[in-house]
């Protein structure tokens, strides 16, 4: 097999004396500039005159002063190895711009962009930020000793041998909504899960639901035009869809029934809502709202994006449908993940649009990216279809349950002059208004040096916070762990 050694160096004038030296000098700082990474193989020495123009034993005279300097090491029989990286000069750098170079678009410059989609990160909030946190608290994560990987290998295995058998063509970019028994699988979920009454053709597979908000601003928005409404506080990368879109945002207050609908505006042409489960606060959208909300879309031509992240999660009460399913206009878009109910790392989600605005949906995401990797799609869909990700959401809704009640219960017991829970029905976090005044990131920034992470709300508002609170993610936390992290932050507190 030929080696894949694609480095071009300068060969030195024939006879030269310095030959070793110059074939020695160019491979170094290939090495020390990040060029030869760890366990890149050189050529072998036999074949230095192609690659390099030089003898063997010329090469033979680089390579040993390479090793000399601890940057290769022979192997016999093999050939001439990369060593992993010591301490080397640092590779020099532009000096940064105080100001974003003319040459970017200065969207992705605005300081707001940044923020929304940077909120999950405390490396500029923290002195000296971990990491990583052993108990972390972040809404929305995942705890991976639950998933049935075992089940997942083989299903994506069996699907990875029915790839073999298929024909070119299938393994080729496809301009599609997605894997047909993909969306069927998520039609009928969702059907039984969520009361979304829909069909496959209504589906489109998504990289995320964040893939699924930017496709959405791409056919729905008219750069500064169109008003699109927003929770605030809410979730900041959907935000930042939206402005990436170049819409004029119009942030919307949310009390203990969700969304204020009486502050739309009435050029508002989009609304964004988390009704089952709202983003950070955790309320509920009421009935009386809910029904305001489809009848203001219904008289004003505006649409409504529905985001159910998590909403398969209910703990108690009664069943709350999702907000798509009492639409009697074409008029919501429903987007949901399996993020929350496998895992984040798979990429997928969906979103499911009234049929005037699938063909438009469906060229911006093939302009974007195709479709979303095929063999996932297919293990997903086999997942679904042998019945594993119902067996795992009620696995989930059994533990979140468990762990949002131990949470509530200590908060409520050692936390009363601090904080008071805000009551929630589903998913997989808790907030909890602050009852005493002063910002929270501060404690949250300390929390972080012993190992815990929390969210406070500032980083979820648009503005200024119009109330400070906590936002207690239990996705990712088993019981010891909340109980140590609240005694990390019972520490905190007393200590402020």
């Amino acid at each position: 097999m030929g080696n894949l050694f694609e480095i071009v160096l300068t060969p030195p004038p024939k006879g030269s004396r310095q030959s070793a030296e110059s074939i020695y000098a160019q491979l170094r700082a290939a090495i020390l500039d990040g060029r030869l990474v760890a366990a890149a193989k050189l050529p072998v020495e036999r074949q230095s005159a192609l690659f390099f123009g030089v003898s063997r034993n010329t090469a033979a005279r680089a390579y040993a002063k390479l090793a000399l300097e601890g940057l290769v090491e022979s192997r016999r029989g093999s050939g001439t190895y990369v060593l992993p990286k010591r301490k080397r000069p640092p590779r020099e750098r532009a000096p940064s711009r105080r100001t974003p170079d003319p040459r970017l678009n200065p969207l992705w410059s605005r300081p707001e962009l940044s923020r929304a989609l940077d909120f999950w990160n405390d490396r500029r909030r923290t002195p000296a930020p971990r990491a990583s946190a052993s108990i972390d608290f972040r809404p929305a994560l995942v705890d991976p000793r639950l998933f049935p990987f075992d089940v997942f290998r083989r299903v994506s295995a069996a699907q990875l041998r029915r790839m073999e058998s298929k024909p070119p063509a299938f393994k080729s970019p496809q301009g599609n909504q997605g894997h047909y028994p993909l969306r069927a699988a998520i039609a009928t979920h969702i059907g039984v899960s969520r009361a979304v009454a829909c069909e496959p053709d209504d589906v489109l597979v998504t990289a995320g639901a964040q893939q699924a908000f930017d496709l959405l601003a791409r056919v729905l928005v008219t750069p500064g035009e169109t008003t699109v409404a927003i929770e605030d506080p809410g979730y900041p990368p959907m935000r930042a869809a939206w402005l990436a879109a170049g819409a004029n945002i119009v942030p919307i207050p949310v009390d203990s029934q969700g969304l204020v609908v009486d502050a739309l505006p009435d050029d508002a042409r989009i609304v964004c809502v988390c009704p089952s489960h709202q983003f950070p606060l955790g309320v509920s959208l009421s009935a009386q709202r809910r029904a305001a909300l489809l009848a203001f879309a219904r008289t004003r031509g505006a649409v409504v994006v529905e985001d159910d992240y998590d909403g398969e999660f209910r703990h108690d009460g009664s069943p709350l449908q999702a907000l798509h399913s009492a639409a009697t206009a074409d008029d919501v878009f429903y987007v949901g993940t399996f993020s929350k109910c496998m895992f984040p790392a798979l990429r997928l989600g969906f979103v499911v649009a009234p049929a005037w605005a699938m063909p438009a949906l469906t060229l911006a995401k093939n302009g974007l990216d195709w479709h979303c990797p095929t063999l996932t799609q297919m293990a997903v869909a086999r997942f679904i279809a042998e019945g594993h990700l119902t067996q795992h959401v009620r696995k989930l809704r059994d533990v979140h349950r468990q762990r949002r009640d131990r949470l509530r219960e200590i908060l409520r017991a050692d936390f009363a002059d601090e904080l008071s829970p805000i009551a929630s029905h589903y998913g997989m976090h808790v907030a909890a208004f602050s009852t005493r005044s002063g910002p929270l990131e501060r404690v949250t920034a300390h929390l972080l040096e012993s190992n815990v992470h929390l969210h406070a709300f500032e980083r979820y508002f648009f503005g200024a916070p119009a109330s400070e609170g906590l936002v207690f993610g239990y996705g990712a936390v088993d019981l010891d762990g909340i109980e140590q992290g609240l005694h990390a932050l019972r520490r905190v507190l007393r200590a402020r």
